[in-house]
């Protein structure tokens, strides 16, 4: 019996992971993926944080992990099917065991949300892309779009500038909703433009991405745009599907926790992305990691007493 079972390994879980074993606790952490680190991985550039200006993205995931590796956190990589709720506690269901533990922390963070746009799935791979920094290499010298128009978007217009011979940052509105830092830099490159209020409606090609067709959503207009490649950059979905039976989520699929990171549910707790709150960075991910053991800690010592 573990006093917590952490599901995910990115920043959140990984605060978790070192919260949890410095306060003594009997503590696992399961991560789905051979690597910890979640999608800080797959980020060029971390310029938001504190004493770590610049770093990396999968370098600040390795230290994260390093440091976890170091206090000897126990890791397991699973695949988490269900949890459920037993008398004295939880059972998570893996593809390889079931885990009993007296409390459960969810970190699975969340996916790329996609256009669902034809072409979408059949280019996947083939010219359509949802991570710049995964992919961007491949398109040295050519054209490419970036759809969306937050922080995720506007970074990946920029990284994808310093390569490509022009990018296209596609967005629906007439405004982008990114950081005033990251809105500057992009409209300050030669190679980027920005269209507004577009949105795609369907991705050609011929084996490979060949162009994307656009629609102007206050005046009807449409055009084709020749592109050698499509990065989708439209948002989120939260990974919250494994605790349907023991939890409810908002409309949009996260979790509703307050600051304490606690659930509805008595020793469930969210951490991270998967947590419904007004900013999903990774400084806030490792925060609600520290919390969420906080409020453990507070829960175990009542049920002791």
């Amino acid at each position: 019996m573990y006093d917590v079972v952490i599901i995910g390994s990115g920043p959140a879980g990984l605060s978790a992971s070192i919260y949890a074993k410095r306060a003594g606790l009997k503590a696992v952490t399961l991560e789905q993926n051979p690597m910890s680190g979640g999608q800080v991985l797959n980020t060029y550039e971390v310029d938001n944080y504190p004493g770590l200006s610049g770093i990396g993205g999968f370098d600040l995931g390795i230290k994260f992990r390093e440091h976890a590796d170091k206090l000897a956190c126990e890791f397991k990589e699973a695949v988490v099917r269900t949890v459920k709720k037993e008398p004295e506690g939880f059972t998570v269901v893996t593809e390889q065991e079931e885990i009993k533990t007296r409390t459960v922390i969810a970190a699975m963070g969340a996916t790329h949300a996609k256009l669902n746009i034809p072409g979408e799935e059949e280019f996947a791979g083939m010219g359509v892309s949802y991570c710049a920094t995964c992919d961007g290499a491949f398109f040295r010298g050519k054209v490419t779009a970036v759809i969306g128009g937050g922080d995720v978007a506007v970074e990946d217009a920029v990284f994808l500038s310093r390569t490509c011979e022009k990018v296209y940052l596609i967005h629906r509105r007439n405004e982008l909703r990114a950081a005033a830092v990251l809105q500057k830099e992009v409209m300050e490159l030669p190679n980027v433009e920005i269209l507004w209020d577009m949105v795609a409606e369907r991705i050609e090609g011929d084996g490979q991405v060949k162009a994307l067709a656009l629609k102007n959503v206050k005046t009807g207009e449409k055009k084709s745009l020749a592109v050698d490649g499509v990065f989708v950059a439209v948002g989120i979905i939260p990974a919250s599907d494994i605790l349907k039976d023991v939890t409810e989520c908002d409309a949009k699929g996260y979790l509703e926790a307050g600051e304490d990171c606690a659930l509805d549910t008595p020793g469930l707790f969210a951490a991270g992305d998967v947590r419904k709150k007004k900013l999903r960075q990774i400084v806030t991910a490792v925060a609600d990691g520290a919390n969420a053991v906080t409020s453990i800690l507070e829960y175990l010592q009542g049920q002791t007493m």
